[in-house]
């Protein structure tokens, strides 16, 4: 998966070219999709550093192994990033996990 290719499953589900974030919380790996978007006023990247943003976010999944499921999750879920509130996919990296939750 490319950034270009994350930022239009984004745009096709949603509308919108959302900022997304990895997380770990209580031992598991999240891609958060956030509320804030770059079509916002008030977004705080340039069209050319979201893409970059995009570009490092959809090369760590395809690390870890986490595209399908992303893409999968996005396209049947029924949320949507709203103020104050992101849509969090688990990622379930089997094995893979250790690798990534090393405090």
């Amino acid at each position: 998966m490319t950034g270009e290719e994350l930022r239009q499953l984004l745009l096709e589900k949603w509308g919108h070219s959302y900022d997304v974030q990895l997380r770990r919380t209580q031992g598991k790996i999240f891609l958060q999709v956030m509320w804030k978007y770059l079509e916002q006023a008030s977004f705080p990247l340039s069209e050319a550093e979201y893409q970059e943003h995009l570009d490092s976010i959809a090369n760590y999944l395809s690390g870890l192994g986490g595209e399908k499921q992303v893409k999968t999750y996005i396209r049947g879920t029924r949320e949507r990033p709203r103020l104050g509130k992101a849509v969090s996919i688990p990622l379930d990296l089997g094995e893979r996990a250790a690798e990534w939750l090393i405090e």
